[in-house]
């Protein structure tokens, strides 16, 4: 694809990976997070799928005013400096530094389970989802997949938790799961009734899991015996990402009105530039949207399922 002329004057320009074809806005849970982030801080990106990567390797990046900056805390930092964005405000000292725990226990130990389970047990899955065109997609699909299988394998060796057994690695994984589980509790966040930076992290990741690794362990598990995972992650995709659809949506984390809203859905746009508040078409024209409705106007509720219920229908099957 032709790469397009960028201005980044006073815009943040949003460097990531192509979005896949099976509707879920990346692969990637550090994209998928940096793009939750702007979208929960209602600071307007504009997205650039050009899959170069930044100067110092790292996916995703963005530009603004023409300064680059890499790494998902540092770009977060650099944009709570410049335009005085700050999730965390309502936190303590002592919320802050549980945030930071969690966060790097989701970044440097829960993310290698998760990758290990994508790009090398269920690899062909992947290779599915991945969005490649033209006359050799096919195979160009099927090389990246298996370059991106041996990389992470050899990263996960240096890291040390690819030395232990595929059953030991998925044993840490549940570990790290339970614990978000025990966190969350039944908490509308992380941590309480307000989103912070914490949950762009840990919804980046636990997303992987509910829509990118079909049949998998990680996926039985968050949407089996931690349910109050699923419901998480429901909540902040109907809040935040109003134009995300999945063709295998559960109607079991769904009220009637999401289920009837979910009938129609505008696809995830490419070179879209995207306010919550405020989003614009194609032409540049300006379509209103609270962030407390979705795309059809419906409300999106805090909770979306009922416990008694879910257990009722659990005892029934």
């Amino acid at each position: 694809r032709k790469e397009q002329e960028l201005d980044s004057k006073d815009a943040i320009i949003l460097h990531q990976f192509s979005r896949p074809n099976n509707g879920v806005p990346s692969l990637s849970p550090f994209c998928l997070k940096m793009e939750t982030y702007l979208r929960m801080a209602d600071l307007p990106y504009q997205n650039y799928f050009d899959g170069k990567l930044s100067p110092q390797g790292k996916m995703p990046w963005i530009e603004y005013n023409h300064k680059k900056v890499s790494g998902t805390e540092f770009i977060i930092d650099f944009l709570e400096e410049k335009l005085g964005v700050n999730l965390n405000k309502h936190l303590g000292p002592h919320e802050r530094a549980v945030s930071r725990a969690v966060t790097k226990m989701v970044e440097e130990h829960l993310y290698w389970t998760l990758a290990y389970c994508q790009w090398v047990e269920n690899l062909h899955e992947t290779q599915k989802m991945v969005s490649l065109f033209g006359p050799f997609s096919d195979l160009l699909k099927w090389i990246l997949c298996h370059l991106t299988k041996g990389i992470v394998k050899r990263e996960m060796y240096g890291h040390g938790i690819g030395r232990f057994s595929e059953e030991e690695m998925y044993t840490l994984m549940e570990k790290d799961m339970r614990t978000l589980a025990g966190l969350l509790g039944d908490k509308k966040y992380i941590m309480g009734p307000n989103v912070s930076t914490v949950d762009a992290t840990v919804f980046g990741h636990l997303a992987q899991a509910m829509w990118t690794l079909p049949g998998t362990r990680p996926e039985r598990l968050i949407k089996g015996e931690l349910i109050n995972l699923a419901m998480y992650c429901e909540r902040i995709r109907r809040k935040f990402w109003p134009e995300w659809h999945h063709d295998d949506d559960n109607t079991l984390y769904e009220s009637e009105e999401s289920s009837e809203a979910s009938k129609t859905y505008s696809p995830l746009q490419d070179f879209s530039f995207y306010s919550r508040t405020e989003t614009f078409d194609e032409e540049g024209n300006s379509i209103s949207q609270t962030p407390d409705t979705d795309y059809t106007g419906h409300s999106l509720f805090d909770s979306d399922v009922d416990m008694d219920e879910y257990r009722d229908q659990e005892q029934c099957k």
